[in-house]
């Protein structure tokens, strides 16, 4: 198994088999709940990331002295034994024969050790929460752009297309592990193994796979990042402004966050995050549900006071910030690669279809009601349309402000492991600049999203632009070229139509989606700052 920080794409690292077992149990002390909970938030964002296979904790951070100076929160791990096996029954060993030929025997899903293996409703609920942050804020914006027809259908059309290519890259993880006899594989892994297994020029590509995941994931990750430094900004100034009344740019904000941000991203330790982003998630709930009472709180108007179809322009800026509302791909592999019967994932009515129903039905009300309500005024963040003058509306944008500004942390942690753990760290060597270099590169993180945020304070344009970007790529067309290099023995002509459709599909909405954006920041840039 590869050590945290011991080549300086970890990304890449091939993984000799899971055992199927960790030391007893008897051995090491348990792990309380909060300690369960914490490490497998850990694992899987390091897994995000590559630093850790899929679903498996690091025994180094148990072991390893010097762990706490490799650039990483470091958490004390206490090996448990839990198997994740899942019986062979007749339908999964029809499942391996299936996928990964007859004369296989290797089921990845029986090789998994899971230290906290999760149940199918807690996998469930974990993608819900994954999927439901600050992009279901912005629906009705992208409604607006694109009118009420295309939105609920394009947001349903997206969302299948979403829900597909996961489970094509789900299939393909299995399917590689399965031929490379691994427990798992994490999704930098899975793009790695199915070029070298390609046709043509695609094994002499396999190295820099790993790179090129980690170039978007650092590039969505840290544009998320922006999004939040305005989300939060706006919201505050929406309600110091009234209650000041002066118009306050929203940049003095922005710097009044800046050293709570630079402070809170110096913690290396998840453990002392995990609490805050628990209440982060209550106070969001709480949050959705009021602003849900405001949009229906004075009735609805008419379907036919709103356009039903959005301009040409609009429709990249609808596909960004859906794609980037909808899209969930950084989480899923974690979550399958940990859950306790990974086979129950999968299917017509599997883990991710249930979920993804619900989420897709979520996005589709709260963007079509939320558009009803406020048509052409609704806001990159629908909080902004709230009065300005009752409490209860101030108390909800505070509220998701504060939520947003503790999730930043979390979010920002993962770029900060691939640009500092991965690429950095190895290649400092005194160990008394170390733990330097690294505040020095949280600071610069930090700093870095919170110019791109002053430069251009406009949250739909981040929406839009990150996820059609990053998010298209990640989400729609790697997962595709990932299965077409699998299963590159099947050429059917259906199967050929059906991934140049997705291709096409995704480099369309990555080109257009892509050029409005940068064009309408441009634009932003200029009006804000004038020669």
């Amino acid at each position: 198994m590869c050590e945290l920080g011991s080549k300086p794409a970890m990304a890449l690292c091939t993984h000799t088999p899971v055992p199927s077992t960790y030391p007893s149990a008897s051995s090491v002390p348990p792990a309380g709940p909060f300690e369960s909970f914490v490490d497998t938030s850990f694992a899987r964002i390091m897994s995000r990331v590559g630093a850790l296979p899929e679903g498996k904790s690091n025994p180094a951070f148990a072991t390893s002295p010097s762990s706490a100076e490799l650039g990483s929160a470091v958490i004390n791990v206490h090996l448990v034994s839990v198997s994740s096996k899942v019986p062979l029954d007749a339908g999964n060993q029809q499942l391996v024969q299936s996928e990964l030929g007859p004369n296989s025997n290797y089921d990845p899903y029986q090789h998994r050790a899971v230290r906290h293996p999760t149940n199918n409703t807690e996998t469930m609920l974990h993608l819900l929460k994954g999927s439901l942050g600050t992009g279901i804020l912005a629906m009705p914006n992208a409604f607006k752009n694109a009118g009420w027809i295309i939105g609920l259908f394009g947001t349903l059309f997206i969302g299948i297309i979403c829900t597909y290519c996961i489970h094509m890259l789900v299939t393909c993880a299995y399917v590689l592990s399965g031929r490379k006899k691994v427990a798992s594989l994490n999704y930098p892994q899975t793009f790695e193994e199915a070029l070298r297994q390609g046709p043509g020029i695609l094994p002499k590509l396999a190295p820099y796979a790993g790179h090129f995941v980690n170039l978007f994931l650092f590039i969505y990750q840290t544009g998320t990042c922006c999004v939040y430094v305005v989300f939060v900004a706006s919201n505050i100034q929406s309600v110091v402004n009234y209650h000041t009344q002066v118009n306050t740019d929203v940049q003095i904000f922005m710097l009044y966050i800046l050293l709570p941000l630079i402070l809170l991203n110096y913690v290396r330790n998840l453990k002392y995050l995990a609490p805050f982003s628990t209440l982060a998630n209550i106070i969001t709930i709480t949050g959705f549900t009021i602003t849900l009472y405001y949009i229906l709180r004075d009735g609805l108007p008419e379907a036919a006071d709103r356009h039903m179809f959005g301009t040409l322009e609009g429709i990249p800026l609808f596909f960004g910030t859906v794609l980037f509302a909808l899209e969930a791909i950084g989480v899923i592999m974690p979550l399958e690669n940990n859950m306790k019967t990974p086979v129950s994932f999968g299917g017509a009515t599997g883990v991710l279809n249930r979920s993804m129903v619900i989420i897709i039905i979520i996005y589709m009300g709260l963007g079509f009601l939320g558009f009803l309500q406020y048509g052409d005024q609704s806001a990159g963040s629908i909080t902004l349309n709230l009065p300005d003058t009752e409490i209860l509306a101030q108390s909800v944008q505070l509220m998701l402000a504060l939520a947003i500004f503790i999730t930043y942390a979390l979010q920002c942690y993962v770029s900060i492991e691939i640009v500092w753990n991965i690429y950095l760290s190895p290649h400092v060597k005194s160990k008394g600049y170390r733990i330097t270099f690294e505040f020095l590169v949280r600071t610069l993180l930090v700093l870095l999203t919170f110019l791109l945020a002053a430069a251009v304070p406009n949250l739909e344009l981040f929406i839009s632009l990150f996820g059609a970007f990053c998010l298209s790529i990640l989400g729609i067309v790697l997962p595709t070229v990932i299965q077409m290099a699998t299963f590159e023995q099947d050429r059917s002509g259906l199967r050929l139509a059906k991934n140049t459709f997705l291709i096409v599909f995704g480099l369309v909405g990555l080109v257009t989606g892509t050029y409005i954006s940068i064009k309408d920041i441009i634009h932003e840039f200029f009006t804000h700052h004038p020669h």
